[in-house]
């Protein structure tokens, strides 16, 4: 399988991940304008699990160090499957809170919100799990971040309050926050499945545990199997609007719209994939910390390509530029943690 044994490149695949992180979300606000994102999120599902087969039977099943993915398979244990599973099933619930309210609030308040939250607090767990880096130095890098969550609410408080938020900004807000709950313990479980020493992955002490190849395909199989649950649910009973029947998806879904959806699934997939592979060399804190820095990507879209405050309150830019700094400073700090 191919690793990566730089810290320099496992920071450059965590800066993919978070632009992927950052950008899929585009892809949903593009089809559905022309259906409910219930029925975009089967593509997305689709797309991550048909990117992580790609990887492990490419890059993880090339290489000269570990296992391929099929002899991975034959060792595998059915705990750390499970782990990479369960990983894969609060991610999903996560995310259904999130593209929900993507769908009610906009990029601009779902992603600093929840994945900003997400964030803080999955850098504490995975930092607890596997402790990597200097952590005076990547919890100050949260608080920077912290900082500009609380800068972001108070950005969409004016527009709330000039009359250029929607209606229902409270329901999206704490669809936000429930996904951040959850969002930030998928990683953990996903983490434990697979050895934090990827090069000596044969080592007979570790007999049983995944390769990362293999852990993010049963992560995606977490994710697609439970959304027969999840999503369905959201289907039956919306956050918003009228019930999505079922049927819809055949009989509404165009070429189009379904390959827009699994295209947004394929680029959180490679995200993904990135960054778990990257955390062998980075860790597991430092990497989700890099990658959730796709709430500043997520809000650049939103602000700049979205025009989501375009019709704020004099001044709301300002503070939109100051939110951004942080974000940038708190990504800096996080980085520097691991450099010797």
């Amino acid at each position: 399988m191919v690793i990566v044994e730089s810290y320099a490149i496992a920071v450059v695949l965590c800066v993919v991940t978070m632009l992927c992180w950052g950008s899929w979300a585009n892809t949903q606000k593009l089809a559905t304008k022309e259906w409910r994102f219930q029925l975009f999120y089967w593509d997305y599902c689709i797309g991550v699990l048909l990117l992580t087969v790609l990887f492990a039977f490419t890059l993880g099943s090339s290489g000269t160090v570990g296992r391929g993915f099929l002899d991975d398979l034959h060792q595998a244990s059915p705990k750390f499957l499970g782990w990479a599973l369960l990983g894969g099933v609060v991610f999903n619930i996560a995310n259904i809170l999130l593209v929900a309210a993507i769908d009610i609030a906009g990029l601009a308040v779902a992603f600093p919100v929840g994945i900003g939250l997400a964030l803080i607090l999955g850098v504490v767990t995975n930092y607890l799990l596997r402790p990597s880096g200097n952590p005076v130095v990547l919890f100050l890098g949260v608080a920077a971040v912290t900082v500009a969550i609380v800068i972001d609410a108070v950005a969409y408080r004016r527009l709330v309050a000039g009359g250029g938020g929607r209606k229902t900004t409270l329901q999206g807000i704490v669809l936000s926050v429930l996904c951040g709950l959850l969002m930030s313990q998928f990683y953990q479980f996903v983490a434990r499945s697979f050895p934090e020493d990827l090069v000596n992955v044969n080592d007979p002490a570790l007999a049983g545990m995944l390769t990362p190849y293999t852990a993010l395909v049963f992560f995606s199989l977490g994710l697609f199997l439970s959304s027969f649950v999840f999503n369905t649910i959201v289907m039956l009973k919306p956050f918003r609007g009228e019930p999505v029947p079922l049927g819809d998806y055949f009989k509404r879904g165009t070429p189009r719209l379904h390959i827009v959806g699994i295209l947004g699934g394929m680029i959180w997939g490679v995200g993904m994939s990135l960054n778990i592979v990257a955390s062998g060399k980075a860790g597991p804190a430092i990497s989700y910390g890099l990658g959730q820095g796709a709430t500043m990507v997520a809000a650049l879209w939103g602000v700049f390509v979205w025009r989501e405050f375009k019709t704020a309150p004099k001044g709301t830019n300002n503070l939109l530029a100051l939110m951004f700094l942080f974000f940038v400073v708190g990504l800096g700090l996080i980085i520097y943690a691991r450099i010797p």
